[in-house]
């Protein structure tokens, strides 16, 4: 993998986190919204499985889409009991997914922040 793909792969997972956040900040905004359905973001994973990381050399190969910052599909979420007022949005759960977040932007930010002094010290030497 070249350094460069790391590069890219981390701001993906990055675009992607963000995007998360944004809609559990969403639950967590109406969680008091009669009707409201809590929802999340198909996995990181997922996303990346429709892409392709390889360049397209000829007109037949396929090409890739791209991750595309604001058009992540969302689906519905499975949290919490469905309250009498239709909503089901549960704080807790909401908090916790916040918590997976952070912990993986951190993890992403520490391992980019890694590879990036491996390379300046193997540009020194």
């Amino acid at each position: 993998m070249s350094s460069m793909a790391l590069f890219n792969l981390a701001m993906r997972q990055n675009e992607w986190l963000s995007q998360r956040q944004s809609v559990i900040a969403g639950n967590i905004a109406n969680a008091n919204t009669p009707n409201f359905k809590a929802r999340d973001i198909e996995k990181f994973d997922a996303v990346m499985d429709g892409m392709s990381s390889l360049t397209a050399t000829n007109s037949v190969h396929f090409t890739s889409s791209g991750l595309q910052p604001g058009r992540a599909a969302t689906i519905p979420g499975k949290s919490g009991e469905v309250l009498q007022s239709g909503n089901n949005v549960s704080l807790e759960e909401e908090f916790l997914k916040t918590g997976a977040v952070m912990k993986q932007f951190t993890l992403n930010n520490q391992v980019v922040k890694a590879f990036n002094r491996m390379l300046f010290a193997a540009a020194k030497a």
